[in-house]
């Protein structure tokens, strides 16, 4: 399948197939944890209870990506059609300020590395966690299963093992120095000092009695219990700064969901301290005064056009996105008609060119997550991106129980003055995208992607190939993607080597990369009710889809001639 447009430079086939359904839809990054939540809608479950057993099984099967210690942010369409926002990022501990870590000054252009890496390896780039929170209050106030039901898939697969993939075996040996640092985590992910190759089993024992702790506890067990503690134990003998107070004054937040606007579909999703889904709507409203279709998809005039707003809102993301709760962010301004025919007038259509902040705007100063979209028969929708942020987090296990914590403070700036400097209790502010998009109304497309800072970008051009481009679904989340946030621009390898010649000439520093971005994930819901699923090749992504349902009310099992 080929991207449904006639006016392209760059030709590309998907990898994978769609799935297709009526009464379900899970869709995930690895297949365990989407059968996990195909299981819950199969038990008379809906889409949070799904999208929980998910969220816990990825935590098995995708540790790399995401634990309980980590943060994120889960977006739901209620039946009312009404929407949440359920926020748990990490948060600075108490200890942790503006002057804690000191900037690494031979860090490239764009990087925020810290002397010694110490915010981003080891106890000290750990933030206050508020996944396992923020799970375990999304199915008490939505779902209908209790928490040891949706938590069994995750305790099975981390109790019994599972075959590695090659994807999460090249993980390992990309991180097997920082691991070898370690001696738990490495002894569970590099036995016999290897990294673990495609098709060896995975055991986590250790990590199994901790989810059945959790089983049992709720989120107490980490905010309070026996796995608080050790963490809070293990900071003190090391170095960290989380403490049990820390832990115990940890809350998520309900926030109301950020809209924008873009050709007649309604783009819905968390607002700051989520950075993505602003900053997507800053660069649709630009985009909506040009036409993009007549450009193409993967032509050089397109591509730079797409470069160019990238640029724009990296630009303004540095200059005033951050928490809320401690530095003003002009939301209205950056989504409104005004400011974006403003910005719009600054872009040569021929030419790069570096960007600043835009007028208005005050000059205050991760990548590897996951993401599942579910959907059900009920109405209900969820677009959840969570998250330890780099691969394997802070690369270490609290000693004891098998847990991997995030290095979530590596997504804060260590040079103090900036609207994202750290400060006690502030909040991680993220590129995350969990999106629901609508027409008339109604939910057309629910997605979302692991990446760090290429989430939004890529989500982004999934909307412009949706809706400019006409491209069916899975075209969509597979089509090759592109990313800068103003110095080398990333092109993956299916975009032609003509049109990137062209791209090196209109003043950009092209770079080739296989891929941008993570894995996809995306549902769209068809105008007869049917569901169709897609995931792309840049991880392990799978959607399953339930049909079928019930007996007929009435029918009896017959299986004899009646007798006179």
């Amino acid at each position: 399948m080929a991207a449904a447009q006639s006016n392209t430079a760059t030709r590309f086939k998907t990898e994978k197939k769609p799935a297709h359904a009526s009464a379900g839809m899970v869709v995930t990054n690895h297949p365990l944890a989407s059968a996990a939540g195909m299981q819950m809608l199969a038990a008379g479950g809906n889409a949070v209870d799904a999208a929980v057993a998910t969220l816990f099984t990825l935590t098995v099967v995708e540790p790399m990506m995401v634990g309980v210690l980590g943060g994120g942010f889960a977006h739901l369409r209620l039946p009312d059609g009404t929407h949440a926002v359920l926020e748990g990022q990490g948060q600075c501990p108490q200890g942790v300020g503006p002057d804690t870590f000191e900037p690494d000054p031979n860090a490239p252009p764009g990087a925020l590395e810290s002397v010694g890496r110490r915010h981003s390896l080891g106890r000290a780039a750990v933030a206050t966690p508020g996944t396992l929170m923020a799970w375990c209050q999304m199915l008490e106030r939505h779902g209908r299963m209790s928490l040891a039901d949706v938590m069994a898939p995750a305790i099975g697969h981390a109790r019994r093992g599972y075959h590695i993939t090659p994807y999460l075996s090249e993980c390992i040996a990309d991180c097997a120095a920082d691991l070898a640092l370690d001696s738990d985590i490495s002894s569970v992910f590099m036995p016999d000092a290897r990294p673990l190759s495609a098709g060896d089993r995975l055991l986590q024992p250790g990590y199994a009695e901790s989810l059945e702790l959790i089983a049992a506890q709720g989120a107490q067990a980490v905010y309070g219990g026996p796995l608080g503690h050790a963490l809070v134990d293990d900071m003190a003998r090391h170095g960290g700064y989380i403490t049990a107070q820390d832990l115990n004054n940890y809350r998520t937040r309900d926030r109301e969901a950020l809209r924008s606007h873009y050709r007649g579909f309604d783009i819905v999703g968390p607002p700051p301290p989520c950075a993505g889904v602003l900053h997507i709507g800053q660069m649709l409203q630009v985009l909506e005064g040009i036409d993009v279709r007549g450009m193409g998809f993967g032509t050089a005039q397109g591509i730079h056009l797409l470069a160019e707003v990238m640029k724009m809102a990296f630009a303004d993301r540095l200059a005033v996105t951050g928490d809320p709760d401690f530095v003003p962010v002009p939301v209205a301004h950056l989504l409104s008609k005004a400011y974006a025919d403003q910005r719009r007038a600054q872009l040569d259509l021929n030419r790069a060119q570096d960007w600043l902040a835009g007028e208005g705007l005050a000059g205050h100063e991760s990548a590897n997550t996951t993401h599942v979209t579910v959907a059900d028969r009920d109405g209900f929708v969820v677009s959840a991106t969570q998250t330890i942020n780099s691969l394997f987090g802070a690369r270490y296990m609290v000693p004891g129980t098998g847990i991997i914590p995030n290095n979530y403070l590596y997504v804060l700036d260590p040079r103090p003055g900036r609207a994202n400097s750290m400060a006690p209790g502030k909040r991680v502010t993220s590129s995350m995208a969990p999106l629901i998009v609508l027409k008339d109304g109604q939910p057309r497309y629910a997605l979302g992607l692991p990446g760090g800072l290429r989430i939004f970008t890529s989500a982004l051009q999934a909307l412009v190939n949706l809706i400019d481009h006409g491209m069916p679904l899975q075209a969509a989340v597979e089509a090759p993607r592109l990313w800068t946030q103003g110095y080398e621009l990333e092109l993956e390898a299916a975009f032609s080597d003509t049109v990137a010649q062209q791209l090196g000439r209109m003043g950009h520093a092209v770079v080739r990369v296989p891929n941008v971005g993570g894995g996809m994930n995306a549902i769209e819901f068809m105008p007869d009710g049917q569901l169709q699923g897609a995931a792309c090749w840049r991880a392990d992504g799978t959607p399953v889809g339930l049909g079928g349902g019930l007996a007929r009310a009435g029918v009896r099992f017959l299986p004899e001639t009646r007798k006179p």
